[in-house]
């Protein structure tokens, strides 16, 4: 089993549905890339690296969502 830490929680997956891809993750999340701001272990990932940006066991992901407002 490997696992992801996403928003500070512990998240596992079976080594076969383990997301390769930053992008891979927020598909399976349903969250849509235009959305969010992403950190992988620290650092900002821009949009147009999600897909390039791999993903390994033990990983701390962030995910800031925009939301509207006033």
């Amino acid at each position: 089993m490997e696992s992801l830490t996403i928003n500070g929680v512990s998240r596992p997956f079976a080594a076969e549905a383990m997301p390769a891809t930053l992008a891979e993750l927020l598909d399976e999340l349903g969250v849509a890339a235009t959305t969010v701001v992403a950190e992988v272990d620290g650092a900002i990932v821009a949009p147009e690296r999600f897909g390039v940006t791999p993903l390994a066991d033990g990983q701390s992901v962030e995910l800031i969502k925009f939301m509207g407002g006033g």
